[in-house]
């Protein structure tokens, strides 16, 4: 452990006062794709004796790493992460799944004596992690239905059909998002409204909510880059290699922002450049639905992701927070 992390831990157990019944809240950073979470999660670690853990579902794939902007190891900076590539490209990502994994390696990081950091823009499963949240069950026949209804016309019709019964369950999902489209409506189907189903936010763990933004031409700008970057480093090959191990039959994976379009252009649909340009276009539109999402929740404390004191100031408000009983 680096003379940092050391330092951190030492100050996470005076805050605590040597009390083992008491933990320290979790850090959550949150916000839109590309506003800088990753670096971020990785200052508080080093400062405050922490370890990561992911929620961003499409995080979860193993070998979806230059499309989802992965964290490499060189990037991680020695700080352990935990959440990812837990998953194979032809398994369907599981938000009471997700939750279970999510809260156990928070359980774990808090054992060892250290700050479990939560990060990602998937806002469910932030939400599934930190707050309590119970799921609907499901029904097979509703399922099969509805999972032939989108083989047959497609994501976007589904997801029209979500925005005329419960259109704010239909802001907070891509219409190209065909499992949790799916999910949706079945739920809708069960208790008559997928928002409603969404518990009043009560916490399961107490949580420090870093939300992270910019401004959104500089943001439209960073995300530009981010697809050409990915584009450079490889993206067609990674999709090519993913494709050979099933990526076109997962329903969850082949929908992600940059693997489907490239699918759809090794298919034939449009060329690279188009599928360059819907990706980034697809991107800012993902931007506005996390941020629709998160700005619901008044319990994010926002910062400016171009401050130059971001860390400073994120590690200040981490470090201020109160001690909470152990296991909330």
């Amino acid at each position: 452990m680096g003379a940092a992390r050391t330092e951190g831990v030492i100050q996470l157990r005076s805050v605590v006062g040597g009390n083992p019944t008491l933990q320290p809240p979790v850090i959550a950073v949150v916000g839109p794709t590309a506003a800088g979470k990753t670096a971020l999660s990785v200052a508080l670690a080093e400062a405050l004796g922490g370890e990561v853990v992911n929620a961003d579902s499409m995080q979860l794939y193993r070998g979806m790493d230059i499309g989802t902007a992965k964290i490499t190891a060189a990037e991680r900076r020695g700080v352990p992460h935990h959440v990812f590539d837990v998953l194979d490209v032809t398994e369907a990502a599981d938000v009471a799944a997700y939750q279970r994994l999510a809260r156990g390696a928070i359980g774990e990081i808090r054992a060892r004596g250290n700050r479990p950091i939560l990060v990602g823009g998937s806002g469910l499963y932030v939400q599934a992690a930190l707050d309590e949240m119970d799921f609907p069950g499901t029904d097979p026949a509703i399922r099969a239905r509805l999972e032939a209804d989108l083989d047959r016309d497609g994501s976007a019709a589904l997801w029209e059909r979500l925005r005329a019964c419960d259109p704010e369950a239909a802001k907070a999902i891509l219409p190209s998002n065909g499992r949790r489209v799916v999910r949706a409506l079945e739920v809708v189907e069960l208790t008559g409204s997928f928002t409603a189903s969404l518990p009043e936010p009560k916490a399961h763990f107490e949580a420090v909510r870093i939300g992270v933004d910019l401004d959104t031409a500089a943001l439209d700008e960073r995300i530009e880059r981010r697809v050409r970057a990915m584009w450079d480093a490889g993206l067609l090959d990674e999709v090519r290699d993913l494709e050979s191990k099933g990526l076109r039959e997962g329903r969850t994976a082949s929908r992600a922002l940059g693997y489907q379009q490239v699918l759809a252009h090794f298919a034939g649909e449009y060329d690279e450049d188009e599928a360059f340009r819907l990706t980034a276009q697809g991107t800012r539109r993902f931007v506005r639905r996390q941020r629709s999402w998160f700005k619901r929740d008044g319990r994010i404390e926002w910062f400016d992701a171009a401050d130059p004191q971001l860390v400073e100031k994120a590690i200040t408000r981490a470090g201020s927070a109160p001690s909470s009983p152990s296991g909330r």
